[in-house]
């Protein structure tokens, strides 16, 4: 785990430093101010910041501010260093969120044993936050994953421009499964769909159960093509998924509906489209990729997807 320590005193970080480096497993990085502090803790996002409150160029408090009003930073603990005993203060950092005030001049246990509990708590709330994001059952990330990265996602194109995609898939005829073997057997089908769809994608690509038998795949930085030839990879494969069910085996297709970002004015429009798109797959026969068009003509088929026989 990752200790920032914001200070302009080079010996107050010293003495940290060399107390902190002592803890197995902890890297402890430095910045001798409030603006260098904020630039460093942008690009490591550490695990727990130790923020002195008097610093000439931003104070503490403003800096503790400035973090908690970030949405990408303000689940980071802060845990004031200061040799004001003034409760008032005090009482001010806590009520900005910080977890935690520690007295200079340090005491070495004392410093140690805060930065320890500090550490545990953001542990497990790191485990809440992530198994809040995990479907079980298959360990995708959820829906709750996928609107989050969507949003972030669409945000990176408003600053930056770029294209998004969106994949939506549905199970063909799933209900069958769970008719004809039973449960057990459905959820491991489920669980071979999901390792189909993560050996399939890229690392910044995100594929998530979306719900029930419905799973969906954000695609950063491809148009529809690209994300519709991802889709045909992930039909292909799940056709040939084979559980064992007794002496039988159970074997599923999948249906896709493509969509991106061009022409489109919110991640809902682009849901929208894609699950358009999944529609007009089902009603194509299923077993096929189908990409949407923005301006509600017929999708166009993704080469080389082929229909089902059923």
């Amino acid at each position: 785990m990752k200790v920032l320590i914001i200070d302009d005193s080079p010996e107050a970080i010293a003495v940290a430093r060399a107390r902190l480096t002592k803890e197995e497993n902890l890297t402890v990085l430095c910045a001798d101010g409030g603006r260098s502090g904020l630039e460093m803790l942008k690009a490591e996002k550490p695990d727990l910041i130790l923020l002195d409150v008097d610093m000439p160029d931003i104070s503490g408090f403003d800096l503790c501010r400035t973090i908690k009003s970030d949405l990408e930073l303000c689940m980071i603990p802060i845990i004031f260093l200061t040799g004001s005993s003034n409760a008032e203060d005090k009482v001010r950092g806590l009520d900005l969120g910080a977890v935690d005030y520690i007295s200079k001049p340090f005491d070495a246990f004392e410093l140690r044993a805060r930065v320890r509990a500090a550490l545990r708590t953001k542990h497990f709330q790191d485990l809440l936050i992530e198994y809040a994001h995990i479907d079980p059952l298959t360990s995708l990330p959820n829906r709750r994953a996928l609107q989050e990265r969507l949003a972030q996602e669409w945000d990176r194109i408003l600053r930056h421009g770029g294209r998004l995609s969106f994949i939506m898939v549905d199970l063909d005829h799933f209900k069958r499964i769970n008719d004809a073997y039973g449960h057990s057997i459905g959820d491991r089908v489920l669980q071979e769909v999901a390792r189909v769809l993560q050996g399939q994608c890229r690392k910044i690509d995100l594929p998530t159960r979306y719900g029930g038998e419905e799973f969906a795949i954000v695609v950063p930085g491809a148009a529809s093509l690209d994300a519709a030839r991802l889709a045909e990879r992930c039909r292909g494969d799940i056709e040939k998924v084979a559980v064992k069910a007794g002496d039988a085996t159970a074997g599923i297709t999948a249906s896709f509906g493509v969509s991106d970002s061009d022409g489109v004015g919110s991640t809902d429009a682009m849901i929208e489209l894609a699950d358009r798109a999944l529609f007009q797959a089902k009603e194509s026969g299923r077993n096929t990729v189908r990409i949407a068009v923005p301006d509600a003509q017929p999708s166009a088929a993704a080469p080389p997807a082929r229909p089902s026989e059923s």
